[in-house]
């Protein structure tokens, strides 16, 4: 069957039969390939079926499918002509692994984070309406990510305004980690009603045609159905505020999946179709396990182990570090957005029960519920990716900054992530997080100084970033570890001729680049800055006057980071003559590939910058 798809309308010429064959095979092609080259794995596999009859139901590009996160949409790419593109995927220079319009006119919105779909379904709808037109919007959103604010001002927006619009929820009672919360509890009621009854568009219609009774007839069934409904499942959220309930369905019977996606083409004003799926469906390791299997490396598809050696990495030491802490400190709490697994957080949940708080995918309440536990004396540590920390900008400054609370802000992922492309890369957090007053921000260079950093963070009263990146330490092994005291930067070697800062994980190339530069007989110092807020001016400015050529090196964009500070300075202290070269990513998103290929790309690995060293008098200077 599969051979036969290259686009939605082969799909729409295949039985229900074929189509059953035709999920088996999408299940083990999607296997295949992330078994090689990693990817998400069981979000894919659990929409395979919602995903087919998706495609066979409405007109795609013409009606408009905007998929929440956009991790789950392989088998969308197979559907719209990506079939052997999908062999390259989340590869340097082959496809996205989320929808992507630069790629395919079926791709009619770029995701990547959560909780935005029915924002721009909604957007898209009302723009349709004004325009005078007729297709179909559609926004399939996960349980998982109705936890966050931004669905449920959707949800509510939505619901009042009558605009033709389909939410799919599609329930599979998970996110990255097993959802949790007030809302999670109300679909476990829905999902256990199977007495719950349909939309009988049908019958309404029929007795509309009856004269002078059938109108009053509809209103009496409508009040007495309402009625049951509520009896029957108390609180109707959905239908209370506005949207025609209907559900839940079976996601993997494809037939039942049609039927009632055809019933929501005929409904006016907002659809939303309940529908419940299995994580890792079809696999059975990635259906136990759908948390290690929610996005994964390569692995062998007979045992579902990694290909890979797992090896220490920084959300590791920083969870192991956390539980010594709390041990010591009956005052720290951890507080995860849905990502306890992700940021190294399952041991401190497992020691420390009630001092442990998953909010859901909701990164604004996690860091207004940290500086509410912080003005009354608890110290919350909140590990979120650097790039999920963007949705809880404001937080930052009013809740936290501004009253100066002291929050342990760690951003985890920081700097380029790879294969998961622009919505994951964590390179604007040193930016963003320098133009806030009152924070001091930190990068470790190894994984003992984030330990040591973790230390004095607990101590510092005040609101504090801890900013690492994904994976483990770098193959130079520091013997230098200078203790951490507030805005002091540690000088790790002299040097006459050149001084290259730099900064976290980018400390460890500095170094690298030192070395190859003593064997051309360049002598070049190399200072770890540790801190890009407050920073260490005295010790900077004493070793560039020394050289009159610094070299920056960060992880982060050009603009506000370590880079930018740098040239503040020579400018503030009036420093003549100074040679300046930066290495930072440009103003520009990054597209996805290994951090490596991406590092070589932007030339901010070791050759590149010991070539341009040599030439250093011929540019940038001050």
């Amino acid at each position: 069957m599969l051979e036969k798809i290259n686009t939605p309308e082969d799909l729409k010429k295949l039985t229900i039969e074929e189509k059953k064959k035709l999920a088996e095979e999408i299940r083990k092609y999607i296997l295949e390939i992330v078994s090689e080259n990693g990817g998400h794995l069981a979000s894919n596999l659990g929409v395979v079926e919602l995903t087919i009859a998706l495609h066979s139901i409405f007109e795609v590009p013409k009606d408009k499918i905007i998929w929440d996160v956009g991790h789950q949409t392989y088998v969308h790419k197979i559907i719209t002509g990506r079939k052997e593109a999908l062999k390259d995927i989340r590869k340097l220079n082959g496809i996205a692994g989320f929808p992507k319009t630069n790629e395919s006119e079926a791709d009619c919105f770029n995701t990547g984070h959560s909780s935005t779909s029915i924002s721009a379904a909604l957007g898209m709808a009302r723009a349709r309406d004004i325009k005078g037109e007729n297709n179909n919007v559609i926004a399939v959103i996960g349980d998982g990510a109705l936890t966050g604010g931004m669905a449920l001002e959707a949800l509510n927006d939505a619901g009042a305004s009558e605009s033709r619009i389909t939410v799919i929820l599609n329930d599979n009672e998970m996110s990255i980690s097993k959802n949790i919360g007030g809302l999670n509890m109300f679909l476990s009621k829905l999902r256990t009603k199977k007495t719950y009854t349909k939309s009988s568009v049908s019958i309404k219609n029929v007795l509309l045609k009856v004269p002078i009774i059938g109108k009053p007839i509809v209103k009496i069934i409508q009040k007495m159905k309402r009625s049951i409904k509520q009896l029957i499942i108390p609180k109707m959220f959905f239908e209370d505020i506005g949207f025609r309930y209907l559900g839940p369905v079976d996601g993997h019977n494809i037939e039942q999946l049609e039927n009632l996606l055809k019933v929501s083409k005929q409904l006016d004003g907002p659809v939303l179709i309940h529908v419940l799926t299995k994580k890792g469906k079809g696999y059975e390791i990635a259906e136990q396990n759908p948390d290690k299997f929610h996005a994964t490396g390569p692995f062998d598809i007979e045992t579902g182990k990694s290909k890979k050696e797992k090896k220490a990495d920084y959300s590791k030491v920083f969870g192991e570090k956390l539980v010594k802490l709390a041990e010591e400190n009956k005052n720290i709490v951890a507080i995860t957005a849905s990502m306890k697994d992700g940021t190294g957080l399952r041991d401190f949940q497992q020691k420390f029960p009630n001092r442990f708080f998953d909010v859901g995918i909701a990164e604004q309440h996690a860091l207004g519920l940290a500086a509410g536990m912080a003005k009354d004396g608890i110290i919350p540590v909140v590990p979120i990716y650097s790039s999920f920390y963007q949705r809880a900008y404001d937080q930052v400054i009013h809740d936290i900054a501004m009253q100066n609370l002291h929050v342990i802000m760690c951003v985890d992922r920081a700097g380029i992530v790879g294969a998961d492309g622009e919505t994951h890369q964590g390179i604007l957090d040193l930016s963003f997080f320098r133009s806030v007053p009152n924070l001091t921000i930190m990068a470790p260079k190894d994984f003992k100084e984030l330990e040591d950093m973790m230390e004095f963070a607990v101590n510092l009263n005040k609101p504090i970033v801890i900013r690492y990146p994904r994976g483990g330490e770098g193959s130079y092994k520091f013997s230098k570890h200078e203790k951490i005291e507030e805005s002091k930067a540690e000088a790790l070697k002299d040097g006459n001729d050149v001084t290259i800062l730099g900064i976290g994980k980018m400390t460890e190339r500095a170094m690298l680049v030192a070395e190859k530069l003593k064997e051309k007989s360049i002598d070049a110092g190399v200072i770890n800055v540790r801190f890009l807020k407050p920073l260490d001016k005295q010790c900077i400015k004493k070793a560039i006057e020394k050289t009159k050529k610094v070299v920056t090196i960060e992880d982060g964009t050009i603009v506000n980071g370590l880079a930018t500070a740098i040239k503040e300075l020579i400018v503030e202290e009036k420093l003549q003559n100074i040679t300046v070269q930066n290495y930072a990513y440009p103003d520009e998103f990054i597209k996805h590939g290994s951090v490596e290929e991406i590092e070589e790309i932007y030339g901010i690995n070791v050759q590149k910058i010991v070539d341009d060293i040599q030439e250093l008098d011929k540019v940038n200077v001050y």
